[in-house]
């Protein structure tokens, strides 16, 4: 089994398209499961298709505590009020509310309450799934909730289903959150390759810069994919010569096409919707297996 993640530094460079139709090349000859690990704003699955409906199954998926408070212990001492540092806690009536959603769960207000009155209790603020595309393949993503914390966990767990339910896949592709952050790093760590997409503007090409550090971290092999490489040949240029100059391979340069557009609105990968691609993403595919056997 290969374990390849598809990241970008910088949203919007079409990261979870390629994904989708990197994953439809490799099913026609290979086993593969695709895993969505951008729990904070999951959209892979509607690129291949798939609504929240159409999962054959969700698990609830507690990742994060928070408190809970007994008013009938509370002496209204003020501790918990005045040593919440994410400022998560109200004082109405002479006693305290929590707010909807601020609490991290940090656990000071537990500590510092003198009458016990405050403990930290397990909450369910995520869910995770798997449903099968009509390419054949699975889809396990995960969704965490509205101002929850605790990405990083979901994808482990994410992460974690996918290996269960694709235990016989030969190719687990990864499509990973934007940035750098903690659920990037859950995404990227075990991993046998990176892909790493970028457009060519000086924040994609920034953003690109920090997240290869990143996966350098963890001394993990990687290539670049290029989107819209022809908008901006100047900066295509100068993220060639990063290229070459760090050892990294690019992996392809795909044209700006409106025909993009169009597949997400109709929701199908870009290379069912416009066949004329299937090509370039054979070549990406050969390239990466190149590059990992």
């Amino acid at each position: 089994m290969k374990k390849i993640t598809i990241l970008s530094g910088k949203g919007g460079v079409g990261k979870s398209s390629i994904t989708a139709s990197l994953g439809v090349i490799l099913s026609k000859n290979y086993k593969i499961t695709c895993v969505d690990c951008d729990v904070d704003a999951s959209n892979l699955a509607l690129v291949l298709g798939l609504k929240e409906k159409d999962f054959e199954k969700w698990e609830k998926l507690a990742t994060n505590q928070k408190a809970e408070f007994d008013l009938s212990k509370c002496i209204s001492c003020k501790k918990c009020f005045e040593n919440c540092y994410f400022n998560a806690i109200e004082w109405k009536e002479d006693k305290p509310v929590l707010k909807e959603f601020g609490c991290e769960g940090c656990g000071v207000c537990e500590l510092v309450c003198p009458s016990r009155a405050i403990k930290l209790t397990s909450v369910d603020n995520a869910k995770i799934g798997y449903g099968k595309t009509k390419y054949g393949f699975n889809v396990v993503s995960g969704q965490l909730g509205i101002g929850e914390s605790g990405s990083g966990k979901v994808v482990f767990e994410v992460r974690k289903l996918a290996a269960e339910i694709g235990k016989d896949s030969e190719f687990i592709l990864n499509d990973a959150a934007a940035g750098i952050g903690c659920p990037v790093i859950a995404s990227v760590v075990a991993n046998d390759y990176v892909i790493a997409v970028t457009e060519p503007t000086p924040s994609g090409f920034s953003d690109l810069k920090r997240a290869l550090q990143m996966v350098t971290h963890f001394n993990i092999n990687s290539g670049i994919i290029i989107n819209k490489f022809d908008l901006n040949p100047d900066y295509t240029k100068k993220i060639e010569d990063f290229s070459k100059k760090n050892n990294l391979k690019i992996l392809a340069k795909i044209p700006y096409d409106k025909s993009f557009l169009y597949a997400l609105v109709n929701m199908v990968p870009i290379v069912v919707y416009n066949p004329k691609l299937e090509i370039l993403f054979r070549n990406i595919a050969e390239e990466i297996k190149k590059e990992i056997f």
